[in-house]
């Protein structure tokens, strides 16, 4: 009987299941059969007992993906780009092997679920969410056209770190990529093949940037300890933030709510400087500030990597966040999340 009903729910398929993948899956079990793509033999376990049926692949071994062909009308790609090149071949063999199993869902007789019933089931969702509920799942494109309702649902997690450095300006989804280093410029190229796959009607995906990612096991804390400098405010950058709770929720309501090729901001509402962001945790956990330091010397005793970071200034607006996704952050600010740290913690 339980197999029978799973083969009922809607079928969610995670791809790169780490932390925020594990955060999303307690959104969506409740209505949905979630599957995650793994490489790694040892997280089975993990997985089974989080709810959720793992499936063999690996995306650098595109013949190790043909189980996922056909498998589910909704994909949460969550994976990070190769390390090397600019462009971003994960993407493209994951689009080459959604492309061939989108044909044989569409085929499938019962694969995809009548647009009434899919309009039924985006309203009961969408008052669940009113409600403050966990989000119900369907799996496709909803109330627009019955083509549109055949194609693959795919929602894909992009970096703020596109759009290069912006001069500490507010700037919106609107703003032309810049990106700076390899790392961005994957992910740029990760977004226009979804936009081009979209466009001729291969899927309908929707992008998220998203900034910085913090929670109690992603705080600065190893850092502070070490007594990793900061700039000095006259040098330092602007950063975003976004509670990994919250990206998982915004996620998931992109995978029902999210427009074809649209980009939303997933950030908080907080705007600090890579230094006042470090202060503010270094308070709440009795640490001691970082010192500061000036760009110049930076360039000397940081490694390459975080001081890639703190070559960019950018603050985020998440209009469309709020208005389009009616997304409602359990966290604003970083500042809420240490405040409730706080509390608990005495």
């Amino acid at each position: 009987m339980k197999a029978t009903r799973n083969l009922r729910r809607p079928r969610v398929l995670i791809v790169g299941c780490g932390d925020v993948g594990m955060r999303c899956v307690p959104l969506l079990r409740p209505r949905a059969h979630i599957f995650a793509l793994t490489r790694h033999a040892e997280r089975t376990a993990e997985l089974r007992a989080a709810g959720v049926t793992p499936v063999a692949g690996d995306l650098d071994a595109r013949r190790s993906l043909k189980r996922i062909a056909a498998l589910a009308p909704t994909v949460l790609h969550l994976a990070p780009p190769q390390t090397t090149g600019d462009d971003d071949r994960r993407t493209r063999a994951l689009l080459a092997t959604l492309g061939s199993g989108g044909r044989a869902l569409r085929a499938a007789r019962g694969a995809v679920a009548p647009l009434g019933r899919l309009r039924r089931e985006q309203r009961d969702m969408s008052a669940s969410w009113a409600r403050g509920k966990t989000a119900g799942i369907v799996p496709d494109g909803v109330g627009r056209t019955a083509a549109s309702a055949a194609r693959i649902r795919l929602v894909y997690a992009s970096t703020s770190g596109v759009y290069g450095d912006c001069g500490g300006a507010w700037i919106d989804e609107t703003r032309v990529t810049q990106p700076t280093n390899a790392r961005a410029k994957r992910r740029v190229s990760a977004e226009q093949q979804l936009r081009r796959a979209t466009a001729r009607g291969a899927l309908c995906a929707s992008i998220a940037r998203i900034p910085g990612i913090y929670a109690g096991n992603r705080l600065p804390l190893a850092r502070l300890e070490k007594g990793t400098p900061a700039l000095v405010d006259s040098d330092d950058v602007y950063t975003n933030h976004i509670h990994a709770d919250d990206l998982a929720t915004i996620l998931v309501r992109l995978a029902t709510h999210g427009r074809p090729a649209r980009v939303i901001h997933a950030s908080d509402d907080s705007s600090l400087k890579m230094g006042e962001y470090f202060d503010e945790v270094a308070d709440a956990f009795g640490l001691s500030r970082p010192p500061r330091i000036s760009r110049e010397q930076a360039e000397q005793q940081i490694e390459p990597t975080l001081l890639s970071f703190m070559r960019e200034s950018r603050r985020l607006v998440n209009r469309r966040l709020k208005r389009e996704l009616g997304v409602r952050l359990r966290y604003p600010g970083v500042q809420d999340f240490l405040r409730e740290t706080q509390r608990h913690r005495k």
